[in-house]
């Protein structure tokens, strides 16, 4: 998953990567704490925080973590939460196999390539995105870090409709694909062109020999939960951002 979606500047820490793409989005932005290294423990964690906040500040960027709320980072957790970081943008892991993905006949409605077309990316960040024209340039270099397939679904009318990108971080024997970018313009959804996308994608990855799938979808999304899971998907685990209160400056009152 940190292959899908690559920060552009990345600094090896150790036990954790610190990760970092001017504020486009939380994953490029974020610390992945790895476990810790040899020789280390959870006394550790206070001078590791101190470092990646120095890190963080360097670049005017929020300190954040991508964390999973179980026993994994536990340790961790209890930290932050001393330190009054918040909890937020809980996201759900679903997974699925290939079983299927070969058997259904190809969407001819749905074209792929191998880069993002301009179409392609201005519905995805016109549905998901956050920023200007600086910000999407920063996330076309974020999806074009790692080969990847690009979906494009078009209404009968010629009008782009859906997207979805189908990241291959890696190749052989047991390699997966992860499924990101899934948009449909709001004024076509509700006719069935995301499942489209999704399928379409799968059967593509499946054509190139992986051997399975994951996505990634806000806990909040029922909606999508459940397209995802009649398509074959089940959940595998959740994670959430922690993120630092920004401190207010002292004033005279």
């Amino acid at each position: 998953m940190d292959a899908a979606w690559p920060a552009l500047e990345r600094h090896d820490a150790g036990s954790w990567v610190l990760r970092a793409a001017g504020g486009v989005t939380q994953r490029a932005n974020s610390v992945w704490p790895r476990a810790l290294d040899a020789g280390q423990s959870d006394d550790d964690l206070p001078a590791l925080l101190a470092d990646a906040r120095s890190w963080y500040r360097s670049r005017r960027l929020p300190v954040i973590f991508q964390v999973f709320d179980d026993v994994r980072n536990a340790a961790l957790n209890a930290v932050l939460d001393e330190q009054g970081f918040t909890r937020q943008s809980e996201t759900v892991i679903m997974v699925r196999g290939t079983r299927g993905a070969g058997d259904a006949q190809v969407d001819a409605g749905v074209g792929i390539a191998a880069e993002p077309s301009e179409e392609w990316l201005r519905l995805w960040w016109d549905v998901d995105g956050r920023g200007g024209g600086e910000a999407l340039a920063t996330a076309r270099k974020i999806l074009t870090g790692c080969p990847s397939l690009y979906a494009l679904l078009r209404d009968d009318d010629g009008t782009p409709a859906a997207v979805g990108r189908l990241a291959v971080p890696a190749t052989g024997p047991g390699a997966w694909g992860g499924l990101y970018g899934m948009a449909t313009r709001p004024d076509f959804r509700r006719r069935g062109y995301a499942a489209r996308i999704l399928r379409s994608l799968v059967q593509a990855g499946t054509a190139q020999g992986l051997d399975g799938y994951w996505l990634l979808v806000t806990a909040a999304n029922h909606g999508a939960q459940e397209l995802y899971a009649k398509a074959g998907f089940r959940e595998a685990g959740r994670y959430l951002y922690r993120q630092e209160r920004p401190r207010r400056s002292l004033t005279g009152c």
